[in-house]
């Protein structure tokens, strides 16, 4: 019998209405995610300046790219026990979790010790500002050597979602996002630490977040079926072998867009610490229309994963169209918020004229994308739920490594348009995810597929 308060069931009963309640927890607890790190960027700008949030955009970049094997794992993860517990499989739970937390806390270690060798000719690559270095490095030594805390909050958020249960990542991401925001507060407002500063507040909220999950975990241990032996530490062959074939397609993709962003971040840094600054905190708002977004997302790859085990493909269906109703109404809003008051968005950051002035430029470019992101939140979530991590690597490359990199630089450079040419490729690239995401859910016959374990 499945233990109602921890593993939920969505192969059966209605769908939209508790796919939205699913749903919204992920939404806010990625919108608290996106605000804490706004914290950092605000912080930073009003008591450091424009070079501080230029050091702090650029190492959170490098920090993001150093995640990727993790993220892979984790979402690998996630997805092999979603389809578990379609297929009524919950005794394979131990194997499962214990083979991918043990993956995750080797790879956590060993990039934390990557982050630290790497730290300055990473942020050299990237074009970083000098006056902005410093800080940087300061900040990418904090919160890369930190990275294991990182990767076991992932790994353990997956574990969760992949049972259904969106209400305690959220509850440990809101009691990070608070500590994150006074701890910003202290060290740098208070004690002059500046970017670094900022990284070490992020490591240490991120650490209670892990320590909090890893807690929940173990006293739910009989419900997962995993009792926290140093025997269970294993990696079993079936699930090492599902959680490499999803988990490293996985990480390859996150790493292909990464490394395009890291492409474009050096283009722009090349232009100045205004445009560099301009474009950080772009990101920022950018980032928290698509992670909020992105929590639909995570609700239709648990849904898709668990159905696609249980041979339901009409929920499936059903729970695609879902996401692309209730996200439009989100870039609706907040693109209609962006295009309005993009200076006084800016403001919140920096008092700085120069970078003020460049936020309708880089906002008229980045709104071009929303129609792609809205439909790559339905269809992501359900390429990951049916496990064809493959055909998800394949469209990130085309969209990282070829279509964002060229483009940002066909726009930028070769056409002479600047800052707003670079932005502009940026945005058009997203389409070449999400168009032929569109095409394989509507026309390819997907439900064939087994699952994974």
């Amino acid at each position: 019998m499945k233990p109602k308060q921890t593993i939920h069931d969505f192969t059966q009963g209605r769908l939209f209405g508790p796919m939205l309640l699913f749903s919204i927890p992920f939404m806010v607890s990625n919108g608290l995610q996106v605000l804490y790190a706004m914290a950092d960027m605000l912080i930073v700008g009003k008591f450091v300046g424009s070079h501080g949030i230029s050091a702090v955009m650029t190492a959170s970049q490098s920090v993001f790219f150093l995640t990727m094997i993790g993220m892979g794992l984790a979402t690998g993860g996630q997805v092999m026990v979603s389809q578990l517990i379609g297929r009524g499989e919950l005794h394979r739970m131990k194997e499962a979790i214990g083979t991918q937390c043990t993956l995750i806390i080797l790879s956590g270690l060993a990039f934390s010790v990557i982050s630290l060798l790497t730290a300055v000719p990473l942020l050299r690559l990237l074009e970083t500002p000098e006056e902005a270095f410093p800080g940087a490095c300061g900040y990418l030594r904090i919160c890369g050597g930190g990275l294991f805390f990182i990767y076991g909050y992932n790994g353990i958020a997956a574990i969760l979602r992949g049972v259904g249960d969106s209400v305690r990542p959220f509850q440990f991401i809101l009691v990070s996002s608070l500590m994150n925001v006074v701890l910003d507060l202290l060290f740098v407002a208070c004690f002059g630490w500046g970017a670094p500063g900022a990284g070490a507040a992020t490591i240490l909220s991120q650490a209670a977040a892990f320590l909090l999950a890893l807690r929940y975990l173990y006293r739910t241990r009989k419900d997962f079926g995993f009792d926290f032996h140093l025997s269970s530490f294993r990696v079993d062959p079936v699930m090492f072998r599902a959680l490499v074939k999803l988990g490293i397609p996985f990480a390859v993709r996150f790493a292909a867009i990464n490394i395009s962003m890291l492409f474009v971040t050096s283009l722009i840094n090349a232009l100045g610490t205004a445009s560099s600054a301009a474009f950080g905190i772009a990101l920022r708002l950018d980032e928290f229309a698509n992670k909020i977004s992105q929590g639909v997302m995570m609700a239709v790859s648990t849904i898709v994963g668990q159905n696609i085990g249980a041979g339901q493909i009409g929920r499936i269906r059903r729970g695609v169209y879902y996401a692309w109703a209730i996200c439009g109404g989100f870039f609706l809003v907040f693109g209609t918020i962006q295009l309005l008051f993009s200076r006084s968005l800016y403001r919140i950051f920096t008092d700085d004229e120069a970078v003020i002035r460049l936020a309708p430029i880089i906002v008229s470019a980045l709104l071009l994308h929303y129609p792609a992101l809205l439909i790559m939140k339905g269809t992501n979530g359900f390429v990951q739920g049916i496990g064809n991590a493959v055909f998800g690597l394949v469209i990130a490359l085309l969209d990282g490594l070829v279509f964002r990199i060229t483009f940002s630089w066909f726009f930028g450079i070769r056409l002479g348009m600047g800052l707003y040419g670079m932005l502009l490729g940026y945005a058009l690239a997203t389409y070449g995810t999400a168009i032929p995401n569109l095409f394989y859910f509507l026309f390819v016959p997907w439900h064939k597929r087994k699952t994974v374990v």
